[in-house]
């Protein structure tokens, strides 16, 4: 009894805090999206998209922090998922139903429920090829399946940010919230490779004109910042059918050396077995 006690204390003072760190940022993305939409309910349209906004950062930290670490878990895998359905599901949901889609009685319901169903989804495929036992291609580690949840929460949230800066009724319009919202979880839960930009290098000649766009950009934030995140949403659907093509031409350079290794050992094995003159 004693031995087993001693062993508990001992691995509780050998757990590492810095082992907590990923999962205590997953929580506070988690703590974000539902803070969203208790800004929604109150009428805080501005505070709860911000709010999003601020655990999709906390989201694009917890899972480079736990890698950066080397605390990676099966357990915050799927904490994260379960924090990404809520905060990127179903956060952005309620929010454009209580600001727009209400307006169009049971179709704005209807449409509303769609998004989170996709979101669940694209969370379950992923989560199911966790615990795959096929290794995944190569190609995975520079693009996505679908549009990423964060990614899409945002593009979603696009008519909603638009109208904060301009003084106009239709990016508010619940036709155009909705069309916006189907077209988005369909990307979602589509077979489409999109860029993670994991692995992207710049090229040493275009450091300065990137850190220059990106001054830039954080300018535009600065000023107009409901234009400036809906100029980003839109350029990165623009990149869309830029990734497809690229995947395309890096699985086809894939299967090319994939065939020129098959052939090289088989050319040797015919010249070691053909019989001699």
């Amino acid at each position: 009894m004693d031995s087993d006690l001693r062993s508990q204390r001992g691995g509780i003072r050998g757990f590492s805090i810095h082992r907590l760190i990923p999962n205590i940022l997953t929580l506070a993305a988690l703590c974000s999206g539902l803070t969203g939409i208790r800004f929604a309910l109150q009428g805080e349209m501005r505070l709860a998209v911000i709010a999003i906004i601020v655990a999709a950062i906390f989201d694009a930290l917890d899972g480079r922090v736990a890698r950066r670490l080397g605390v990676t878990s099966r357990f915050g895998a799927e904490l994260d998922s379960l924090s990404d359905f809520l905060c990127f599901g179903v956060a952005p949901a309620l929010v454009l139903y209580l600001a727009s889609l209400s307006h169009a009685g049971a179709l704005g319901w209807v449409v509303t429920l769609m998004f989170p169903i996709c979101s669940a989804l694209r969370l379950a495929r992923f989560n199911t090829a966790l615990v795959s036992d096929t290794p995944p291609p190569v190609w995975t580690g520079s693009y996505f399946t679908g549009v990423p949840a964060p990614a899409g929460a945002l593009l979603a949230l696009m008519p909603l940010m638009l109208s904060f800066e301009i003084e106009a009724a239709w990016p508010r319009h619940a036709t155009v919230v909705g069309v916006v919202l189907v077209v988005v979880g369909g990307l979602m839960v589509s077979s489409l490779p999109t860029f993670s930009f994991k692995k992207g290098r710049i090229p040493r000649h275009l450091v300065l004109p990137a850190m220059l766009a990106a001054a830039l950009v954080m300018g535009v934030l600065a000023s107009a910042p409901w234009i400036a995140l809906s100029l980003i949403g839109f350029g990165y659907m623009c990149l869309i059918p830029f990734s497809v093509m690229a995947h395309r031409r890096q699985t086809l350079q894939d299967r090319k050396a994939a065939e020129a290794a098959a052939v090289v050992p088989l050319r040797s094995v015919d010249a070691g077995t053909r019989p001699n003159d």
